[in-house]
């Protein structure tokens, strides 16, 4: 899981919405913010996933995380940028993983006034 985590917040860097919706069950469910519709299809991942690698600039770093069980969560700031605005948020997911290793469930604890224009 915590590889997982590792891989996550660098693919949010360097990687492609593909390489994201890889980590994830094929069966998967991610309510990014807490409360937004849960998506829930590989299509959706990826289509969610890509407004962040789309971006021109994007950087996450790992603030700290905590596993127990089938499940992480942890604290992380993405900072992301496109036509010259910059926007931090810095959210706290919560990660519940299945006998294999994938994500099974992602929750984001955040709220729109959580989003910093730089």
């Amino acid at each position: 899981m915590a590889e997982v985590v590792e891989k996550y917040i660098d693919f949010l860097t360097n990687g492609t919405a593909e390489q994201i919706a890889d980590l994830y069950a094929p069966d998967a469910t991610v309510e990014d913010p807490i409360g937004a519709d849960v998506r829930n299809t590989r299509e959706q991942l990826v289509e969610f996933y890509s407004i962040i690698t789309n971006m021109d600039e994007r950087t996450a770093t790992l603030k700290w995380k905590k596993i127990a069980g089938d499940t992480a969560v942890f604290e992380f700031t993405l900072v992301t940028g496109t036509s010259g605005m910059r926007f931090e948020i810095t959210p706290v997911d919560i990660m519940v993983f299945d006998a294999d290793g994938k994500i099974a469930s992602m929750r984001a604890v955040w709220q729109p006034g959580d989003l910093v224009q730089l």
